[in-house]
């Protein structure tokens, strides 16, 4: 359970990190960690990314490689 001590300790996290040339990004959070940040007011502050739909892919069936067989002397 997300609470506002997370949202704080993200934020001095993100602080730390632009001092030293680096940048935070909040990634696939809770639903009810990125609603906190968005009540802080930080969204912007530390990047939060909208979660991500997983890659659907497509099924491979019967692929088969052409190629040439080698001339058989008989």
């Amino acid at each position: 359970m997300a609470d506002l001590g997370i949202v704080d300790a993200l934020a001095r996290l993100q602080l730390e990190a632009r001092r030293s040339g680096y940048e935070v990004a909040v990634t696939d959070a809770p639903e009810d960690l990125i609603e906190l940040i968005e009540l802080a007011g930080l969204c912007d502050v530390l990047r939060v990314e909208p979660l991500r739909q997983p890659e659907q892919r497509e099924q491979r069936l019967g692929v088969e490689e052409e190629r040439e067989l080698p001339d058989s002397a008989a």
